[in-house]
């Protein structure tokens, strides 16, 4: 076990309906060919992670990561901080769309996403069939023996290898994220969980770059990052949003608050402009791997990052 600190999708009918049946969830589906959009995203007057300073990241990689599938999404973290003269669309540009969402008070949600530090768990001591629950206890041990500090407006993110099997993950499913009262005096934090999709339902959760599990059926797309990791990259950047803008079921969301549609989950299938059931929307082509994607970030990386719910517009903003 690691411990080091650092300074510095489209869902058809069917997975929505999944949503709805799994309360206490926030959880993220992914396939095929659903392109609408939400008619609004509600505020109902609860919390957002608006620290001032930023949103810290805390990693769990849980199971056997090469070096070279991890980089991919240590980059797209460091990517969320705008670093001078990257070429666009950027994904510290994609995030920017999120500072539309304000609490109560007026305070946006932070700007700046960073992983604070991180823990490789690669003997899996949890075995490698797990449940939500163990998830929570395993975050909690973590900040209960200050591997990880209490962070209330930070995010505490599971990530799982892909033959690690997650209860209810590629059930309906690509990712989650809850919260949960912690020592001392019952404060609140918040978890989620991602897994590598690759072996177990790479049509589910890596969509365009697998064959879809439902909806039209098409040629997927070459990926960037190898199909695995840029599910879970697309899944992250899902997660994060929601666990952003809607932290404690009390913020922003339509629908049930057991079971809602978020910043990213209210524009499903959405990744470029022109988007509708079964097509991405247009994308950037790099002409010597042939790899879809539409935003550069850190290292050289290139990404492909779904909608998010423009407050200001009233729309799904895309990159472009």
């Amino acid at each position: 076990m690691v411990y080091m600190s650092m300074s510095s999708p489209l869902l058809p009918f069917a997975i929505i309906m999944a949503l709805a049946l799994a309360p206490s969830s926030y959880g993220l589906s992914q396939s095929s060919s659903l392109a609408s959009t939400s008619a609004t995203l509600n505020y109902h007057g609860g919390p957002l992670l608006s620290n001032p300073g930023s949103i810290n990241i805390y990693l769990v990689w849980y199971g056997n990561f090469p070096p070279q599938d991890m980089a991919p999404i240590h980059d797209f973290f460091a990517s969320l901080i705008s670093s001078p003269g990257q070429k666009n669309p950027t994904v510290a540009g994609w995030w920017s769309t999120i500072l539309a969402y304000k609490d109560k008070a007026g305070k946006p949600v932070s700007g700046r996403v960073r992983v604070a530090a991180f823990h490789e768990d690669k003997t899996c001591s949890l075995g490698k069939n797990i449940t939500r629950p163990q998830i929570a206890n395993y975050v909690k041990k973590m900040i209960d023996t200050k591997v990880f500090p209490l962070d209330t407006t930070g995010v505490y993110l599971f990530l799982t290898a892909k033959d690690i099997l997650v209860e209810r993950f590629c059930l309906g499913s690509c990712g989650f994220h809850e919260s949960m009262a912690v020592s001392p005096r019952g404060r609140r934090v918040v978890y989620a969980h991602v897994g590598d999709p690759e072996i177990q339902c790479p049509g589910l959760c890596a969509w365009p770059y697998a064959v879809p599990a439902y909806g039209p059926p098409g040629k997927p797309l070459v990926s960037p990052n190898g199909v695995g990791i840029d599910g879970m990259i697309m899944n992250i950047a899902t997660i994060l949003p929601g666990a952003a803008t809607n932290p404690f079921k009390t913020g922003y969301f339509q629908g049930n608050a057991l079971a809602p549609l978020e910043a990213v989950t209210a524009c499903p299938g959405i990744f470029g402009p022109g988007a509708y059931p079964g097509y991405p929307g247009e994308l950037m082509v790099d002409k010597l791997s042939k790899a879809s994607y539409n935003a550069y970030g850190a290292n050289g990386k290139k990404f492909l990052l779904p909608a998010i719910w423009d407050l200001k517009g009233s729309t799904c903003k895309v990159l472009a």
